[in-house]
Formats: C-alpha cells, structure tokens, sequence
C-alpha cells in the first residue's frame, strides 16, 4: 500500500471519529478568527475570548484595524 493510499485510510477514520472539531475561540469571521488564533499563541483560549470582543467593538475587519492608533491598540 503506498503511503497516500494509507493516508487517506487514516483521514477517513479521523473524519469519523471526529466529524466536527470545535473551535473554542470566539469568532464571527475568517479575520476575527484570524487575530484570535495569532493572540491564543501568546495566551490561552479562554483569555483571548475575554479580550477579543472588546477588540472587535472597535476594529472587526483589517481596515477597521489599520486604522486603530497603536496606543488605542495596546
């Protein structure tokens, strides 16, 4: 059996036992997921989902967020 025969086999057992995996970041787009995943890299998930919303009150898509002073950012 060649190796991408067995890697399929094992995707499709994977895709079985686990058919949806949560994502436990709170997000409401591609980018606000985005921001969160690169923030929970620095802290945990459940701190992230504490900061992000008041972030996203302000700043919710890139050019929101561009436009943010850094101080504000900070």
């Amino acid at each position: 059996m060649k190796r991408i025969d067995k890697s399929k086999i094992i995707a499709e057992i994977l895709d079985d036992l686990y058919p949806k995996t949560p994502i436990p970041l709170t997000h409401s787009s591609a980018y606000t997921l985005l921001v969160a995943v690169m923030l929970s890299a620095q802290t945990t998930d459940k701190k992230v989902n504490e900061v992000t919303p008041e972030l996203f009150n302000h700043a919710s898509t890139p050019e929101q967020m561009s436009c943010l002073d850094i101080k504000d950012l900070l």
